[in-house]
């Protein structure tokens, strides 16, 4: 049943392109394509939607932005403190209280005035705040600390705050006696699984004796990153784990319990390699560089693997748009394809969002282990001690 409904889709498809070509001829074809491509900025539309912007953006009614502004925080050693919505800046096009908030259109209408860096690129990044002077042009040497509340922060506290709700429902629930004396009910019933998953195929595999001690944090980085995941699937919000400088902390915060756990052996491990002596010299820095390497690993495998499937999905948006400008027809025709396509990667990225939670997790746990050198101790999923040394 479904090859036939691809078949059936195919052939409009097809039937549709056939429509397209047949009342034109080539050479008016390539000069409309031609114009209406230069309209559309594909890698513009990608990046515009994955960056962090100082507001909530739904989508456009003609001239009409539906979008939350979100709070502007600046501060000048010359000026003081700012606070302002970032609805003042009318979406780039305008100016308030000496600042302008840099946009594309201004960019490129004010590229020959803009101040470049050596190798000729504006100095100046759309989407941040800059003081403007009495022209309304950004100054590029003023001392200003921003505080505003992007919307990749905003999430994120949304994602706390509804975090330590849940967790704290259903620890009260526990306290109440429920999944204690009776079976575990609602959202209770839906989290102790995952739990005991984490500590079963996590803690106790990675951290052996220890994994206990671990357990809260391991929780809490696995939960938090599915939460910021999860959140990032809904259209309009922020691709939070999809940003370096969210997944940088949680690596940093990653590296910290890391090295707060490691002993003398440890150490003797990595400047006293048990190879022979003329090894000794080669392998000691890849070592230690490997101490490094293993929270930079845990960075840029949640960053990439979440902003790649966002940008996928509206790639093959983009898709229908290009075909568009080529031709009507032939972006009505096409688009089912590519919609159905976005679909398909939209609940792959649902799954993904799980696996990534987890692998963060699971790495997490795999280093501090052997930070402590428990690798070779393994306690199995009841708790029982089977010590396998090799």
């Amino acid at each position: 049943m479904a090859l036939k409904s691809v078949k059936f889709l195919l052939v409009a498809v097809l039937g549709f392109s056939s429509l397209l070509y047949s009342g034109k001829t080539i050479a008016q074809e390539k000069a409309e394509n031609a114009e209406k491509s230069e309209k559309i900025n594909p890698s513009k539309i990608i990046l515009e939607h994955v960056a962090d912007s100082h507001e909530f953006h739904f989508f456009s009614l003609g001239e009409t932005e539906v979008a939350i502004p979100l709070p502007v925080i600046l501060y000048a050693p010359d000026k003081g403190l700012s606070v302002f919505m970032s609805s003042e800046f009318h979406h780039g096009e305008g100016l308030h209280d000496g600042y302008r908030l840099m946009d594309d259109k201004f960019l490129e209408a004010h590229q020959s005035e803009l101040a470049k860096d050596a190798k000729g690129q504006p100095v100046f990044q759309a989407g941040k705040v800059y003081p403007a002077d009495a022209q309304g042009m950004p100054v590029q040497d003023a001392q200003v600390y921003d505080f505003s509340l992007t919307k990749n922060v905003v999430q994120m506290l949304i994602a706390l705050i509804v975090l330590t709700w849940l967790m704290i429902r259903v620890a009260n629930s526990y306290a109440k006696g429920n999944g204690v004396k009776t079976a575990p009910t609602g959202f209770q019933n839906a989290v102790e699984p995952v739990i005991a998953f984490v500590r079963d195929e996590v803690g106790k595999p990675n951290l052996g004796k220890k994994y206990e001690k671990f357990m809260p944090y391991l929780l809490t980085v696995f939960f938090f990153i599915l939460i910021n995941n999860l959140f990032g699937l809904i259209p309009g919000t922020a691709n939070v784990t999809g940003n370096i400088a969210f997944t940088a902390m949680l690596g940093l915060i990653s590296f910290i319990v890391i090295l707060f756990n490691t002993n003398g052996h440890f150490w003797m491990h990595i400047f006293n390699p048990p190879v022979p002596g003329f090894a000794k010299p080669i392998l000691t820095p890849v070592e230690l560089l490997g101490v490094f390497t293993k929270p930079f690993a845990l960075i840029i495998r949640l960053f990439a693997n979440m902003l790649s499937g966002h940008i996928i999905i509206l790639s093959f948006i983009c898709l229908i748009f290009i075909f568009g400008a080529m031709n009507t027809a032939l972006g009505w025709g096409t688009s089912p394809v590519f919609v159905l396509l976005a679909v398909f990667i939209y609940l792959i990225e649902i799954l993904v969002a799980f696996i990534q939670a987890f692998i963060f997790t699971n790495l997490t746990a795999v280093f501090i282990g052997q930070a402590f050198e428990t690798g070779h101790e393994h306690v199995d999923s009841h708790g029982k001690d089977e010590s396998l040394y090799i």
